[in-house]
């Protein structure tokens, strides 16, 4: 009875969703774009060869941490067709910046039996890995019905997630133990699918964006841009940014620079819809900023950099002396901290982490990340303690870069794992 209610809200909602995306797209055309893929048709496109992967990355974040899970993956098994599948268009543009052609990508349908049929008959997956918390009753369903396993990788399930699941816990039971293997990036989660009472293949690999690579031509581009942006000048940067944070960065910025005139930050929000917004608040503020986007260094004057271009925040994060990591100074529940630790930046982050809740606890153990209340005296004291101290800024680096290092290897148990799903 669930399901068939389930179906029905589903079914019934698609009018709102359809002006949702209408409503979207007035900031961001491309939500009003493919939208026939979002339904199981795919017109012209051609379908990829069968017995393929299908990898799912619903937005950017997901993309990011999939890239060296698909990269070893087409290293081992160069001749496996692989279909990477996103929900947002940003998510789209960084499937296509990262492979070009080399994998199909279309979106994934809503989960619609009818739209998710059509979308299996394209694909003709062998196996289906969803990177992190991607749980959609229907696909699940669908797969199973076709005996196709559904692979659940670096597998996240928040507080919030499991209570609301936990509502519905005897309704779920079945359709959780139709999922073939939960790899879990972290105790915390995988508890919590035990929890709701999943009684399959569930081990725990760890998280694989601590298995972050910087490559030479991400050092050589790093390099180059220091040349050309930086200097001798301290450089700090937000990134990851939501809304009602970038006003409290701003106003600390401006504290900051009575102290360090020269000082630039680098403000690079989430989501790129808001790009042009963002440009607004700055121009309020009377700061002088330059886009990254308009490709041109910013002079001795420049005052902040608003980073508006897609797949260049590790080259950020590359050129910087401190890192303050968004989503954490509102109810968002924060981001990756681990990418600014890979160059030993050290991390500034508000309190609200609890989407990455093991990470942030074993860099608190260790002094690698500083937390920040919700205002702006908060964080420009942080940043201006950080900027007082070299010595301060190695310790809370290295501090984070150990717990970097000393978490590795979590990619490579998760390709372990997968092996038996991909010989088939």
């Amino acid at each position: 009875m669930w399901r068939f209610l389930y179906n029905l809200t589903v079914y019934l909602l698609q009018p709102l969703i359809l002006l949702f995306m209408l409503i979207r797209s007035f900031k961001s055309p491309n939500y009003r774009k493919r939208i026939s893929e979002r339904y199981g048709f795919y017109r012209n496109l051609a379908a990829p060869k069968p017995d393929g992967l299908i990898i799912h990355a619903a937005s950017v974040g997901e993309v990011i941490a999939a890239t060296p899970l698909v990269n070893r993956i087409k290293k081992i098994y160069p001749d496996l067709p692989i279909t990477m599948t996103t929900v947002t268009p940003t998510g789209s543009d960084r499937v296509k910046a990262a492979f070009g052609d080399s994998v199909t990508h279309v979106y994934l349908p809503y989960d619609l039996p009818d739209a998710l049929n059509r979308f299996l008959n394209f694909i003709r997956p062998k196996a289906c890995i969803v990177i992190e918390t991607e749980i959609w009753p229907n696909l699940i369903r669908q797969l199973h019905k076709r005996n196709i396993p559904f692979i659940i990788a670096n597998a996240r399930l928040s507080e919030h997630s499991a209570r609301r699941y936990g509502w519905l816990k005897n309704k779920l039971y079945r359709m959780f133990n139709e999922i073939s293997l939960i790899a879990p990036q972290d105790d915390i989660s995988g508890t919590r699918y035990l929890e709701l009472g999943y009684k399959g293949k569930l081990i725990l690999t760890g998280n694989i964006k601590y298995d972050l690579v910087i490559t030479d031509e991400l050092s050589r581009n790093i390099e180059t841009l220091h040349q050309l942006w930086v200097g001798e000048r301290p450089v700090w940067i937000a990134a990851s940014t939501h809304i009602g944070e970038e006003e409290i960065i701003l106003k600390a910025h401006r504290t900051l620079l009575q102290k360090y005139p020269n000082l630039l930050l680098i403000l690079v929000p989430r989501h790129p819809e808001r790009f042009n917004s963002v440009a607004d608040l700055i121009t309020k503020a009377e700061f002088t900023y330059c886009r990254r986007s308009e490709n041109i260094a910013p002079s001795a004057e420049t005052q902040v950099v608003l980073g508006d271009t897609m797949g260049e925040l590790m080259l950020m994060y590359g050129i910087s002396d401190i890192a303050f990591v968004g989503g954490s100074l509102v109810q968002h529940g924060g981001h990756n901290p681990l990418e600014p630790l890979a160059f030993k930046v050290p991390v500034i982050s508000g309190k609200y982490t609890f989407n990455f809740p093991e990470v942030f606890r074993k860099l608190l153990d260790v002094d690698g990340v500083l937390e920040v209340e919700e205002n702006s005296v908060a964080l420009s004291n942080t940043v201006e303690k950080l900027l007082d101290s070299k010595v301060l800024r190695e310790h809370y680096g290295n501090a984070g870069y150990e717990v970097l290092i000393e978490n590795r290897g979590a990619l490579q148990r998760l390709l372990n794992l997968l092996h038996p799903y991909l010989e088939k």
